[in-house]
Order: C-alpha cells, then structure tokens, then sequence
C-alpha cells in the first residue's frame, strides 16, 4: 500500500503539503514520477514545475533518505534500509479544472498535479488521508470526491482509498463551503457541487440534470458504468470549461448562467451550462471507457498522440446538445441554432482548408491545446469539426437505411464491444465498424459509401456537404454574411448586414485604441500589411476604440480605400486598406418540413 496525506495550512501562500509513505521501496534507486500531462487535455503540462521543495526519511529511524532529482518529472532515492517517507509542497495557483488551486475560498485539486507515482507500485493500493485546514475560514468546509471513503464520512474529511494510482488520479477533490443537491437518475446516486457565490435555483438543475442523466444511462443501457456520480462545479463571474472523470466531472461555470427562482426559460447562459454538464457527463462512457488503444493505459510522462479524438470529442459534442433537444429541455429551433454556430465556427475557420481533423486530433499535443493568433488559420477544431463528421454520418446512415441504422445503434455497439470489455480501439478500428454494419451500401464502382465518406470526411480538407442530407431530415442550410464582429450565427440576420464592410479581423481590449486579435487570411487587414498584436488607434484620421470601430467602417463601401494608423509594438504605422465585403460564412438552419424531424431529433 501507498499512503499520502495532504494538508493545506498555508491557504495564504497556496501551497499544498504532501507526504507520500512507501512501506517497501526498492532498496536502491527507487523513483517517483509526477505526470506530464493530465488525461483529457491532450497537452504536456509538466505539473513537476510546482514542486517547491522535497526531502525523504527512513521511516523507522527518521533518518535523512538521499534524494535526488533525474529529470523534470523523476526523482530518484538513495539507499532505503525499509520504509521511506517523502514530504514535498505544492504551489497551487491554476485557477482551471486541469490542476490545482488552493486559497482562503477553497481548495481543489486533481491527483496528476499533487500526487507522485511510485514507479514498479502503480498497482499497489493507495490511502489519501485528506485533512481539514486549521484556518479559521476554513471551519466549516467539506470534502467533494467521488473516492472511496476509507474512514472518512460522505463529504467529510479523513482517509479514502483508491484501488491503485490510476484509480487515484481520476476523482478530483474539492474542499470548500459548498451548495450540494442531490437526485437519483436510474438508481444512481448523483451529486451537485456549487463552490463561489451564486443565486441558482438549485431544484431545477437538478430536475434537469436528472433528465439528462437518465437519457443517457438508458441511451447506452443499464446498469449505469457508476455506482455513484458527481458533478464539482466553481462558479466564477466570467468562465467556462470542464473536464472529465470516471465518476464525476469537474466545471467552471459563469455566475450569470445559472438560472434563478425567477427565471422560468432556458436562457443562452443555462443551456451552454446544461450543453457543458450533458457534454462531460458524455464522456463517462465516451472516453472513459470506450477509449483510443494508445490510452490503454496512459502513459502520463510522454505525449499519446491518436488521429482519434475527433470521434471521442466530436462524438460527445454532437451528442451534448441533441441529448437536450431529445429531452425537449431545449426546442428543436434552439438546437438548430446551437448547430448553425457550431458550423459558423467551422466555417470561420480557414485553417479547415489546411489541417484535416485527423492530423487536428494527432496534434492536438502541439497545436490545438498551443494556439496563437494565427491558429484559425492554421488548424481546425477536432470537436466542432469533429462534430459535423458524426452529424454527416448520422445523416448518412439514416438516408442510407431509412432510419435502420444509426449513430445511436453504433454508439452502443461501441460500448458494449469496447467499453464494457475494456478493449482500446485501433486507429481505424471505428470506421471498419461503421462501414460493416453498412455493407450493403456502395458506388456504382464497388465501393463502400461510408469508405468514400470517412476519406473525405476524416484524411481531407473538403468540406462535408451538410446541406442535402440535412434537407431530408427537412432542415434548410442557409449562408449569410455576419452583422457585427460579434456575431455567432445560428440565426437569422438583419437586412443591415447586406451594406456592410469588414476588416478581415478580431479585435481584444487596448488601453489607447483596439488591438487586433486574429487578422484572417487573405482578408482587407492581411492584405494591406496589418498584423495579430497591432493596436489601431485611426482610422480615416479619427480615433477608434472597439466599441466604435465597427462604426467606423460603416460609412464606407466595399472597393474604397482607407487610411489606418496603427502601433506595431512602440512604432506608429501607416496602412492603406481596401475595405472588402464579408464573407458569407455564417450559418443558420431553419425548420421546412417538421415530421421529418422525428426519429433524428425525437
């Protein structure tokens, strides 16, 4: 058995204390290991970095134990007569769902940031000992985590046990004064944790929670994979994200998204929070356990690249949503818009054009998860590109075999040949699957349609024709050109848009003028010279900000040239700049014949 105790005394300083206790270590030269990276986000984040300082003893003499460190992510020990104990500190100041953050509000973490791996033990049983902080602020804290309680009470601080390290560093920690609601979906016991202040009605996310819940155990069949889930949830004025674990997730959320008493609507803030919360929840079955071979197991020090996470996330983000609209939480037109944004996105990206979604996926190590400012440029999004494939193939299928065969009926083949059995997939494993269960289907020249499809679809930068496999489901693709910078798509626009005038950029926040953000290939700002970072202060000799910029340009029509200066660092700029007509890369989706919804949309 491994045993650790953490302590977070020094909340001040953010610091988390660590003893990690080996009762039978190699005699000479037994290593430790932080992980480089944490399962989910696919990026090397070298966690050993918060390692402020670290010492060994001998466990029975109390003696010094040599330690000594061999790369960024091992150390080694000297001679051990028996036991050892290792203490070490964690700086935790990541304010993320990846890491670790610890302060006078809470204290979080995640196994991959605080605990070592005792390399040749990783399937040794580990003990945590969790202890409550002697801080006055922290009095009235309890323990969220889904690990197994040894001694420790539900929510309560003490010793829980993990089956060994990997089982350790799957169920995230909270420890806060926390809001909890809790409900049952299929006989499961779910859990809700709110950390931060907040105002939401507590009754009616659970209420909806529940009902995405249960569609989804019943989706890929009983019994649940869990025998208990959790969903730790922070609550800030302004974030988003989430990542997933076996039997819980970990969010970020904004304050204002949460619904209240007296709302009564789903707002666009609660469905992008329902949408995260039905999106992660996902991934217990598409991820978790159905999983890329290379994950089998996860090899934490080094980077795992797969072409396959445009299946395991595109495949969790079209679900997310449809799952919403299946339940009837959202209308089908609310759906249609969360998809005509979703295509806005893909087709605002010109890196489409460059990078298939499969080299997306591989990577995902070096690109996806490093963006600069010329990433919409350069890449396409594994999820939201990943997306519109299993759309384009869920379609597809339907089309193919009247409804026969779809994306559902292969989700649940995939759980019950993969993750039930713990079986990794293999690099084309998914699309040999999916093309077998289609056999019958093929070209006036022999070949598989589905073959046809996933070539283009997958190891291509064409574009995936959506529009006529969405016209059988009785939905109309439309393209219009954006009305402001600001808008995402999924709607309808204005008549306004049709005189309007574009830049070919993003703008951020600049102290004197506006900073370009993104300067879009081949538009107006690349082709005159401008660059990402440049800050424009005028243009046409009056002074811009970014709440006036977009005004600026609309007195003028496309062809006609215009005066920009901008900064370049410290030097002022002189541009000459053609302004141009938007592109029509914004997308919205409108219901023509609504008894072909059914079945798709349910």
């Amino acid at each position: 058995m491994i045993q650790y105790i953490i302590s977070s005394d020094d909340l001040n300083g953010h610091v988390f204390s660590v003893t990690c206790s080996i009762s039978s270590p190699k005699k000479l030269g037994q290593r430790l290991i932080m992980p480089t990276w944490i399962p989910g986000s696919y990026m090397i984040r070298d966690f050993s970095k918060n390692v402020v300082r670290i010492a060994a003893t001998d466990a029975e003499s109390g003696e010094p134990v040599d330690i000594y460190k061999i790369d960024k992510s091992t150390w080694e020990l000297g001679e051990c007569k028996a036991g050892v104990i290792v203490t070490y500190e964690i700086y935790a100041w990541d304010m993320s769902v990846r890491t670790a953050h610890l302060d006078q509000t809470h204290g979080y973490f995640n196994g991959t940031s605080v605990f070592f791996a005792v390399e040749g033990q990783e399937d040794s049983v580990c003990e945590l000992d969790i202890q409550q902080p002697h801080n006055t602020c922290a009095k009235n804290w309890r323990v969220a985590t889904t690990l197994k309680e040894l001694t420790a009470k539900r929510y309560g601080f003490g010793k829980y046990q993990a089956e060994n390290y990997d089982d350790l560093i799957d169920h995230p920690v909270e420890m806060a004064e926390f809001s909890l609601i809790t409900f049952e979906a299929c006989g499961v016991p779910h859990d809700v944790v709110f950390t931060g202040k907040h105002y939401a009605d507590l009754e009616r996310i659970a209420a909806d929670l529940k009902v995405i819940c249960e569609y989804q155990i019943n989706f890929f069949g009983m019994p649940a994979p869990m025998e208990r889930y959790l969903f730790l949830t922070w609550v800030v004025g302004d974030g988003y994200g989430g990542l997933e674990h076996r039997a819980s997730t970990s969010l970020i959320c904004s304050r204002a998204d949460l619904p209240t008493s007296k709302d009564n609507d789903v707002t666009d803030g609660y469905r992008t929070f329902l949408g995260l919360c039905s999106h992660e929840y996902f991934h217990t079955w598409n991820v978790k356990r159905i999983k890329p071979a290379k994950f089998l197991p996860y090899a934490l020090g080094q980077e795992s690249h797969t072409e396959l996470l445009w299946a395991f996330e595109g495949i969790t983000s079209y679900y997310d949503d449809l799952i919403l609209a299946r339940t009837g939480i959202i209308s089908q037109e609310s759906y249609l818009e969360l998809l005509g944004q979703v295509m806005t996105r893909v087709e605002r990206a010109q890196g489409r054009h460059k990078q298939t979604v499969s080299e997306s996926s591989f990577d995902a190590w070096t690109k996806f998860y490093k963006q600069d400012e010329n990433a919409t440029n350069a890449i396409v999004s594994y999820y939201t590109k990943g997306a519109l494939v299993v759309l384009g193939l869920d379609l597809l299928l339907r089309k193919l075999t009247g409804d026969q065969l779809t994306m559902d009926q292969v989700m649940v083949m995939l759980w019950q040949e993969f993750g039930v059995k713990q079986v990794g997939i293999q690099e084309r494993e998914l699309e040999r699957r999916v093309v077998e269960l289609a056999t019958p289907y093929i070209d006036e020249n022999g070949k598989a349609l589905l073959e046809i499809y996933f070539e283009q679809a997958l190891r291509s930068t064409k574009d995936i024709d959506l529009a006529p496999l969405l016209e059988d489901r009785g939905v109309l693709l439309q393209l219009r050109t954006a009305d402001s910078a600001m808008d995402k798509g999924g709607k309808v626009g204005s008549n306004e848009s049709q005189d309007r005038v574009t830049l070919g950029a993003t703008y951020g926040e600049a102290a004197s003028g506006v900073k370009l953000s993104v300067v879009v290939s081949d538009g107006a700002a690349h082709k005159a010279g401008l660059s990402a970072g440049d800050v424009v202060i005028a243009v046409d000799g009056l002074r811009v900000n970014k709440s006036s910029i977009e005004k600026a340009f609309s007195v003028f029509t496309s062809g006609e040239v215009i005066s920009v200066y901008a900064f370049r660092r410290d030097e002022l700029m002189h541009f000459d700049v053609t302004l141009e007509i938007p592109k029509q890369d914004t997308v919205f989706l409108t219901i023509d014949t609504p008894e072909k919804l059914s079945g798709w949309l349910g």
